[in-house]
């Protein structure tokens, strides 16, 4: 064995180069392929690229090599995974965010006040403020300076199963187990109107149209188990158009960034919508079981709209849709919007709905059903929480699997990344949070303290802070 291996780095070691083509994460190449010093380390590799791509601001990158990262010099890296140099050899140049957050390592605050379990957490789009959802019917908004409750905003008459931060920060949506919404006002807690009425069973989820499409932000979509989405306006206070199609309950909804809406269904298909009369434009076919799940790729600048991790505040409507539409513009690149949907068949499909109504791939690998999907927020990963207790990473791109996040020790039911794409957040039946860290694949942070099931996780878009809920009904800030 030890004879061969030494003729095998012989060889390698005649040959100093290796021929390598850069290309981007979608596949496109930069420049024409060339030889590189078998020596060249990220670092080197770091300085062509800024400088083939002209970045007069130089960024950082990360490289893979068929999904995995290139972290010592190339040839070591070669010889190490057996790459054959006799083809050209594919690297992929990934932007990495120029700010970092830290992770989150303790408990900074538990404050109770929802007197039954938490079902939701949320953090506004500027990451400033923060409310809950809970068993107990009410919204909580809570004071994320003082860490102590700042309005119980009461009117619902069932749980409240899920709320939602219009992307402008002006308005906050619940839903409720009796499928009634309310609309309130942050900033007093009130409600703004009365109950909104139209769906005959609970809500399972709600989605606002992107700030880039429409400012100041009015609309936005609701799924319901009674098998139909609808879309609200808030000044009018109505609901205007029911999009009614599927055979089953819709459980989940999300206003796209090119305008479109996505309903997936238990009646095992995801239906896309246009969203001036509602009509049905295509349908997504291939899931064997109920669809639980919907992602997009571009989810984290739709969410967050003209905010960036910076909290920068904005004067005007107008000026916010600019520079909403300069962020989402910026994070799409040339790419079609992605959606990823996790099933009941334990599967999840990587789509590009502009483009085809076929799926890009079939994602498998989890052993039961799958409960959450996420892509982080600059696009390039998707991860997954499943009932087999582990959450699993894939690559955004082409929905090959990369990794499986295993530590939980009961089903895994929300997922949340941190605003620089490096760190994803878990929460658990087994009353845990769980950090992983994307770069090492391992877990960062056990972050213990829940008392019972963690039902929901939010980490702020300003990368401070992480909250969570759960059955023990207290909800818990954690900070780096």
């Amino acid at each position: 064995m030890a004879v061969e291996a030494g003729e095998d780095s012989m060889e390698l070691n005649n040959s100093n180069t290796v021929m390598c083509q850069l290309a981007d994460p979608e596949g496109k190449p930069l420049g024409a392929s060339i030889y590189l010093p078998q020596n060249v380390s990220p670092k080197e590799l770091q300085q062509m690229v800024n400088t083939l791509l002209n970045n007069e601001e130089k960024l950082p990158y990360a490289f893979y090599i068929s999904d995995h990262e290139l972290v010592i010099q190339l040839g070591e890296y070669l010889q190490k995974n057996k790459v054959s140099v006799e083809k050209v050899v594919t690297i992929v140049y990934q932007p990495q965010a120029v700010f970092r957050i830290r992770p989150v390592n303790r408990c900074s605050s538990t404050i109770a006040g929802h007197t039954e379990a938490v079902l939701s957490v949320a953090f506004s789009p500027d990451g400033q403020q923060l409310a809950s959802g809970s068993g107990d019917t009410t919204v909580r908004l809570w004071d994320l300076n003082t860490q102590t409750p700042l309005f119980t905003c009461t009117g619902h008459k069932n749980w409240v199963l899920c709320i939602a931060w219009s992307p402008d920060g002006k308005h906050l949506v619940s839903g409720s187990k009796s499928g009634e919404l309310q609309c309130w006002d942050p900033l007093t807690g009130r409600p703004s109107g009365n109950l909104l009425t139209g769906h005959k069973k609970w809500i399972t989820g709600i989605s606002w149209e992107p700030v880039h499409l429409s400012s100041p932000c009015r609309r936005f979509v609701t799924s319901s188990k009674d098998g139909d989405a609808r879309i609200w306006d808030v000044t009018l206070r109505r609901s205007v158009i029911c999009l009614s199609g599927h055979t089953l309950a819709v459980t989940c909804v999300k206003w796209g960034g090119d305008g479109f809406i996505y309903t997936g269904s238990q009646d095992c298909t995801i239906k896309v919508w246009e969203t001036t009369q509602g009509k049905l434009i295509r349908e997504l076919k291939g899931h064997g079981h109920w669809v639980n799940s919907l992602a997009l790729s571009t989810e984290y600048v739709l969410r967050t709209g003209a905010f960036d991790h910076t909290c920068k505040q904005f004067s005007s409507p107008e000026e916010m849709k600019k520079v909403a539409l300069e962020r989402y513009n910026k994070m799409k690149g040339n790419a079609p919007e992605r959606l990823v949907s996790g099933s009941d068949d334990f599967t999840m499909f990587l789509w590009e709905p502009s483009v085809s109504k076929h799926p890009k791939t079939r994602m498998t690998g989890h052993q039961q059903l799958v409960n959450h999907v996420y892509f982080s927020p600059d696009g390039q990963w998707i991860a997954s929480a499943s009932f087999d207790k582990s959450v699993k990473l894939w690559n955004g791109i082409t929905g090959k699997f990369v990794a499986a996040f295993r530590g939980h020790v009961g089903p895994v039911y929300q997922i949340s990344w941190s605003a620089d794409s490096r760190l994803l957040l878990s929460g658990s039946k087994d009353s845990t949070l769980k950090v992983w860290d994307v770069r090492t694949q391992k877990l960062k942070q056990d972050l213990p303290g829940h008392a019972d099931e963690v039902f929901a996780v939010d980490w702020s878009p300003d990368g401070e802070k992480v909250a969570s809920g759960g059955r023990d009904r207290v909800l818990k800030l954690w900070m780096g």
